[in-house]
């Protein structure tokens, strides 16, 4: 796509965005940001479908009413940040005495598992319930805390940004990540698990406290993440294109966040697309499960687009590289697909060439979420990872399960 292409693709989205009265525009502009909000840009080319529009939208709320992903629930807390936005969480406790399930025997041996908590931080645009398949097999095996981020999910919309206009920082993702460990954790060993966005949380936490990384910390599991330079990344796109859409995107989403309610009505009405282009960038196979498809499609969906404006740019001014030396003693995983066109897994690459001792897994045959894409390679890496942390018992088997797991290649 040529640089003029791609700003006529920029301008017309700002155009719709502008324009109260064209509904059908503001579509254009809705599925524009369906891009942004499946970590991509303006121009990207969807292949075409063939499938009637009436066939297709039976076929979502069939997969709505029967996918069984994102239906894991725990037991609930609310922390509050410190500027008062209420933080939802969830806690999935240990079940030490009861018979562990042979798939799980051979995961984690038979032996209870070492009290430490596992907290899960969820990327942008997503939930809690982007684990499904993490917290499924952790499940009663060691105790686990599943959050959402300001903004998402069940969370409140970040007081700060609602009330006083002040932009999120990734800084701020870090101290919320804090009130829910003060809240759901008090005590005791934990394991940060970040992906994408959380990853960034996890080292802005450790940017501004590490002193409980220090004292409580005992691993860190990095997935589908970057430590800075996003500002970089081309999201597949030809150079010209790229360098169109960064100029135009920042006053598009802003011009976006402010129409919000006529945008969510083209973000409906241009589904067909936004399921095309959420498929692209967040998924590299072909053959993924289209109930997991499906799933993917209504955590994003469920992210308003004044919520997409108002993260955006805290992307592009992080840069938390010097935060990686809080990790340098603890076991480590850092695990991306290689495939993803989100945050590539060259910056994964970057963070473990500066913690030696990490464990890097690239999957060959992964995107962007590459813990529901390849579930299995995320699940035996973590449970590694927890067993190195003293979390489960040393002597346990973790091996592959199915053809996903040949996929992963040691860095």
């Amino acid at each position: 796509m040529s640089e003029s292409s791609a700003e006529a693709v920029a301008s017309a989205a700002s155009a719709a965005a502008a324009s109260a009265g064209n509904w059908r525009r503001a579509g254009v502009a809705g599925a524009a940001i369906g891009v942004v909000a499946a970590g991509a840009a303006a121009g990207v080319a969807i292949e075409r479908l063939t499938v009637g529009r009436g066939m297709r939208r039976k076929a979502r709320l069939a997969l709505d009413s029967t996918g069984p992903y994102g239906s894991l629930r725990g037991t609930p807390g609310k922390a509050y940040a410190d500027d008062g936005t209420e933080l939802y969480y969830e806690v999935d406790d240990a079940e030490p005495e009861a018979p562990l399930a042979p798939r799980r025997r051979r995961l984690f041996g038979r032996k209870a598992p070492a009290p430490v908590t596992v907290v899960f931080s969820h990327g942008y645009c997503l939930n809690q319930d982007s684990w499904h398949f993490q917290r499924a097999a952790l499940r009663g095996v060691v105790r686990t805390v599943h959050w959402d981020q300001r903004s998402h999910g069940r969370s409140g919309r970040g007081v700060a940004q609602l009330k006083d206009g002040t932009p999120v920082a990734i800084d701020e993702l870090g101290r919320d990540l804090k009130a829910v460990i003060d809240a759901a954790v008090p005590e005791g060993p934990i394991v940060l698990v970040g992906h994408s966005m959380g990853g960034m949380t996890v080292m802005a936490l450790a940017d501004q406290y590490p002193e409980l990384i220090r004292d409580r910390v005992v691993a860190i599991a990095l997935v589908g993440t970057s430590s800075g330079r996003l500002g970089e990344v081309n999201f597949g796109l030809p150079v010209a294109g790229v360098n169109a859409v960064r100029r135009v995107l920042p006053g598009v989403l802003r011009a976006l966040g402010q129409q919000a309610a006529l945008v969510e009505r083209g973000r409906r009405a241009t589904a067909d697309l936004f399921a095309g282009v959420i498929k692209r960038y967040s998924f590299a196979t072909r053959d993924v499960d289209p109930a997991v498809e499906r799933f993917a499609e209504r955590m994003i969906e469920g992210t308003p687009i004044d919520v997409v404006a108002e993260f955006y740019p805290a992307f592009t001014e992080h840069d938390k590289t010097a935060a990686l030396t809080h990790f340098t003693d603890l076991p480590v995983l850092v695990l991306a697909g290689v495939k993803d066109l989100v945050t590539p897994s060259e910056h994964s690459e970057a963070i473990a060439d500066l913690l030696p001792d990490a464990e890097l897994v690239l999957v060959a045959d992964a995107g962007h979420l590459v813990m529901l894409e390849h579930p299995e390679v995320v699940i035996d890496r973590l449970a590694d990872l927890l067993m190195r942390a003293g979390a489960v018992p040393a002597g346990a088997t973790v091996g592959g399960y199915g053809s996903t797991s040949s996929t992963a290649q040691p860095g």
